[in-house]
């Protein structure tokens, strides 16, 4: 049944509104047949101004937000409002909000600086606008670490006196840990989000994180998963704006900046096209997932109303409809934080799987995330490949700890040991592929996923030949399983340029990387390593039993 369908059903019948003060359990809530909790946060973020040349006023961005909010009460369905310091301090937005809270909806903060929250810290203001969108001004990583915690308790303060509490919500396009830890150590903050992967975007590089879902952070990058609890800043981070799991990754592949797929309204690509919105739920809804399935709902006020307004009208009672038919839950972002923290001590391992396409190229995607590691297949033209595995590492410092940032641009990133969007060019395309000893593609049929333990991920692929490829994601390893008695099926790395590779060292059991000065490995504990010759820099030979094992948790 098509997705919008469901919404003509559900309106033709009575519409219950109602607020419920306790926080909701989702287990409560799920269909039947989905293990798992399916939880959507409505999340619309809110500038006061928008000085870029796009011809957009300080009433537009208002009309923006008082629509977005009166669509939230059409149909009785809570949000999260996130507030830049110009908006907390503009008495229209703060009438408004409180109809908003009214409405059962959250407020909280949103981690972008603006020129009168500088002035209110008593520093002096270096952007060129009242709101100056480049890293190094409108972020907490432009700041030293005494003057973001300055920074956090002018805003807690403000925001206290106008609402009689401190917010519980943080979100910002990216924020760094010291910042983090402050607001949890100081103001009791229990959740916060951040933006969803992305190369070069307005200048911000987010590459190689937790894919989706949410995450503990690491004490010494905020964007960087935690392995232990000692380790780990105590509020998980959720990644926003719901990223087509098959298209996005490799939207640009070979120039600098990004193409969005995303599920943001404003985009005709992805959440402003009625039949990718189907689409993406239909996948969100009817995907077990491991332990959570997630995504973010909602828009930045800086796109103005007419951009979002079809692709929001479209959204919100689809999610109204499947939410009371139990297919999916939602909450605010600090019920959800709250929810999180209750359910998982560290990061847990979570899947997000895409077994058919929007598009006529047909291709299926598979995520994994743990708090080791991330990894993706994609199925393209009867062929496999991982397109990307990227490590974490708790132990690796973001650039802005302790030192602020200078440049008008943004770099957040993991430990690639697989990177098929940096490592390609528009010719050539790198990954991990099944291949035959002699370099031959292995000719492949359509994946099937057992998402059934909470714990790991197994993934079968039919060989065309005879027998089957079995891949098994587990929390700190990978299993590989080619068929026995089957010589030469292997895994076969390529790059369009070897300077792109992180590898210091082959061996037969292990592969050693760098990046810039800190040194990780993945060891083979079946099968073997061997290098490649050129631009094929290694491949992963079977064991005689047809095994291949990589353990992701050297540390």
């Amino acid at each position: 049944m098509r997705l919008s369908t469901i919404v003509s059903q559900c309106l033709a019948g009575s519409i219950l509104i109602g607020l419920i003060s306790c926080i909701p359990s989702p287990k409560n809530e799920e269909k039947q047949n989905n293990a798992v909790p399916c939880i959507v946060n409505i999340i619309n973020f809110v500038r006061q101004t928008e000085p870029r040349p796009v011809n957009i006023s300080d009433e537009d961005l208002f009309t923006a937000t008082n629509e977005q909010l009166k669509l939230l009460k059409k149909y009785g369905l809570k949000g999260t409002f996130l507030l830049q310091y110009d908006a907390l301090i503009n008495p229209r937005y703060q009438q408004l909000m409180q109809e908003a809270i009214q409405a059962g909806c959250e407020i909280g903060a949103w981690w972008e600086i603006t020129q009168p929250h500088i002035e209110a810290a008593g520093m002096q203001w270096r952007g060129a606008y009242p709101w100056d969108w480049h890293a190094n001004v409108g972020f907490a990583t432009g700041y030293t670490p005494e003057e973001r915690e300055k920074l956090v308790d002018v805003y807690m303060e403000k925001f206290k006196e106008l609402f009689g509490k401190y917010p519980t919500a943080v979100g910002s396009w990216f924020i760094d840990a010291h910042t983090l830890q402050y607001m949890v150590d100081k103001y009791r903050i229990v959740a916060s989000c951040n933006c969803r992967d992305q190369v070069g975007t307005d200048g911000y590089t987010l590459w190689g994180g937790y894919w989706n879902q949410a995450y503990y952070p690491s004490k010494l990058n905020a964007y960087m998963p935690a392995q232990n609890k000692e380790s780990q800043i105590e509020v998980p981070i959720f990644r926003m704006l719901g990223s087509d799991p098959i298209n996005q990754y490799d939207n640009g592949v070979g120039y600098a900046v990004q193409g969005v797929e995303t599920l943001e309204p404003v985009y005709t690509e992805g959440g402003g096209n009625p039949d990718w919105i189907d689409w993406f739920f239909d996948i969100l809804t009817n995907s077990s997932g491991l332990n959570l399935q997630y995504t973010q709902v909602g828009q930045e006020n800086s796109f103005a109303w007419p951009r979002m307004q079809r692709g929001l009208e479209y959204q919100i009672p689809l999610v109204d409809s499947l939410a009371r038919l139990g297919e999916l839950t939602v909450q605010t972002l600090s019920e959800s934080g709250i929810w999180f923290k209750e359910n998982f001590p560290v990061t847990p391992p979570t899947s997000f799987c895409a077994l058919k396409d929007c598009k006529p190229a047909n291709r299926q995607s598979v995520w994994f995330n743990s708090r080791f590691y991330r990894a993706n297949l994609l199925w393209s033209d009867s062929t496999l490949r991982f397109r990307d595995i990227h490590l974490f590492d708790e132990r690796y410092p973001s650039t802005y700890l302790t030192e602020p940032g200078t440049s008008t641009q943004c770099f957040y990133t993991t430990l690639p040991f697989v990177d098929g969007f940096n490592w390609s060019s528009p010719s050539d395309i790198a990954g991990l592929r099944l291949r035959t000893e002699d370099g031959s593609s292995v000719l492949v049929g359509l994946p099937q996923t057992d998402e059934s333990s909470t714990e790991k991920l197994v993934v079968t692929t039919p060989i065309l030949s005879g027998g089957t490829c079995e891949i098994i994601f587990e929390e700190n390893s990978i299993h590989i399983s080619l068929p026995k008695g089957k010589e030469g099926f292997l895994f076969s790395l390529n790059t369009s340029d070897e300077r792109k590779s992180p590898f210091t060292s082959i061996q037969p059991a292990s592969v050693t990387c760098q990046k810039g000065n800190f040194v990780y490995q993945i060891k083979c504990t079946k099968g073997e390593i061997k290098k490649g010759e050129r631009l094929n820099l290694l491949n992963l030979i079977p064991d005689k039993e047809g095994n291949i094992v990589l353990d992701m948790s050297v540390r």
